[in-house]
Order: C-alpha cells, then sequence, then structure tokens
C-alpha cells in the first residue's frame, strides 16, 4: 500500500508542476494530515493548509519538474522518494535535491516532510 500511496504522490506532485493544480495532492492527503519542509519553520495542518503550503511552493518558481532517484516503501505505512526538482525562476536555472518522508494511514498521506539545503535554494531564487 505504502508503495502506491507513494506513486500516487508522485503523480499528484507532477500535476502540481505542470498545471499548478494542488488537488491532486489534497485527495492522497488524510484530512487532517501535517506538511511542512525544513525551509519553512510551520508546520500546515489539514487540507486548508496543505492547499497553502503547497501552492506557496509552486508560486516559488516559473517552471519546474522533479525527477525521482529512489522510492523506498515499507508495509508498515512509510515512504521515501528521493528527488530532484529543476526549474526556472527570474529567467534563471534553479535545481536542487532532498529527500520527502510519507507517513501512511489508511492509504492516506497523515505527514509528509521534505529534507534539503536550503542554503542552497535560497542561494538560488534570493537576488
Amino acid at each position: 500500500m505504502s508503495q502506491e500511496v507513494a506513486e500516487r504522490f508522485k503523480e499528484a506532485l507532477w500535476r502540481l508542476e505542470e498545471d499548478r493544480d494542488v488537488e491532486g495532492l489534497v485527495e492522497i492527503h488524510a484530512e487532517d494530515c501535517d506538511v511542512g519542509n525544513v525551509a519553512v519553520p510551520k508546520t500546515f495542518s489539514g487540507h486548508e493548509g496543505l492547499r497553502e503550503f503547497w501552492t506557496n511552493y509552486r508560486n516559488t518558481f516559473d517552471q519546474m519538474k522533479s525527477e525521482f532517484r529512489n522510492v523506498f516503501a515499507d508495509d508498515a505505512g512509510h515512504a521515501a522518494l528521493e528527488w530532484t526538482t529543476e526549474g526556472t525562476e527570474g529567467g534563471e536555472t534553479v535545481s536542487y535535491g532532498g529527500v520527502s518522508i510519507l507517513e501512511i494511514e489508511d492509504g492516506k498521506v497523515r505527514r509528509f516532510m521534505a529534507y534539503f539545503d536550503p542554503r542552497s535554494l535560497t542561494a538560488q531564487i534570493v537576488d
């Protein structure tokens, strides 16, 4: 089950990147989910928090595409996705990589957290 959810997460993220459509991510998360990453000091909760988090994330870039190098999942409700995201912001190329952890419960993502070096990303997007 965790592998299936991880695959659905990848597809929903690509939909966000391509079409700016966050609803695919909403569909695969539990209503009481928590989402965040190391660059943002707060955790976003519930579907409204998820929409805010992912919409703000997507708006950081003009164009973007994530590629997944490894996806690890177990039968206990965990998945780890190793990724690299490349895109553009203000006409400049941006590239960074990291790992996202999914905690899965009843076929839905209960908690999402992304880990990466925020200094690398910030140096590329802040003038």
